[in-house]
């Protein structure tokens, strides 16, 4: 009789033991799959589209140097430093202000609104904006932020927010290398309330060396397959959706040429080729082509 319950009871324990190491193995599992996913589902066309800016081996400099840099802000610039060059030499905003933008403002795409909504740079709504919402808490309850289905949108939509709005005006006058001039002048336009986000750009800049992606020239890229922006999945389907759009546009008030583009399906590089634009300012009444 003892024999038999001592049995049971070895088996009994041997059951437990089974199904608590099943379930610690997909805990596992479960851990680095969503761990592993961070990039890789926020790529869209448009980064596999873009040239090298050496930005592999500016990383594995970078980790030569030093063991204690945070390792997804290595990836992010491994990921996201051509998109920064490209709109450096389409927007000349300096790409190592976008990059150090993008990280503070992301949490180095980590922060809760990257992963919700693809927003690299902490733009909220604001008047006119006609695209996809999120509310997330920020100076306020519940703020209103601009979702975008790609971090290539996000980039894009940063580039236009700062070419099309005066009060950053200012700042193209300061030279495309003064990362210090730039980073303060963002403060000083508004771009956020934080009394030390001139700083916090600065040390990103200079412990990344992010200032190296702004020495490279357009002859430095490899020539381009296609226009980044016009391969964005989100472009496309504008397109789709208004294939039979208006040959012209008068400028409205409120109009800018990220707006005008997304209206019709086509992309602000276009509007500014075939109207023969220098730079991203708009009149009220003013006739564009858009074929």
């Amino acid at each position: 009789m003892k024999f038999k319950l001592y049995f049971l009871i070895v088996l009994v324990s041997l059951f437990f033991i089974s199904c608590g190491g099943k379930k610690s193995v997909i805990k596992s599992k479960n851990r680095s799959t969503s761990k592993s996913k961070t990039f890789v589902e926020k790529e869209d066309v448009a980064l596999k589209r873009l040239p090298s800016v050496n930005q592999a081996s500016h990383v594995k400099k970078l980790k030569r140097k030093s063991d204690d840099l945070n390792k997804n802000t290595l990836d992010y610039i491994k990921t996201y430093a051509p998109l920064a060059v490209v709109k450096m030499h389409e927007y000349k905003i300096p790409a190592s202000i976008s990059l150090a933008q993008g990280i503070l403002e992301s949490g180095s795409g980590q922060s809760t609104l990257a992963r919700k909504s693809n927003n690299h740079f902490g733009i909220k709504c604001h008047t006119g904006w006609g695209g996809e919402r999120v509310y997330h808490d920020d100076d306020e309850d519940d703020e209103c932020f601009r979702k975008y289905k790609y971090v290539s949108s996000s980039y894009n939509d940063h580039s236009d927010f700062l070419t099309t709005r005066r009060r950053y005006a200012f700042l193209f006058k300061i030279k495309n290398n003064d990362y210090k001039a730039w980073a303060k002048g963002l403060k000083k336009a508004g771009y956020a309330t934080d009394r030390k986000y001139p700083e916090k750009l600065i040390y990103i800049i200079e412990t990344y060396k992010l200032y190296e992606f702004d020495k490279i020239g357009k002859r430095d890229l490899k020539k381009l397959k296609a226009d980044p922006i016009e391969v964005t999945p989100v472009e496309k389907e504008v397109v789709v959706a208004t294939t039979d759009a208006a040959e012209a546009h008068t400028v409205q008030k409120g109009d800018t040429l990220y707006s005008i583009a997304r209206k019709y399906g086509t992309t602000v590089a276009l509007i500014k080729k075939l109207n023969k634009l220098k730079d991203n300012h708009l009149d009220i009444g003013q006739k564009l082509i858009l074929k």
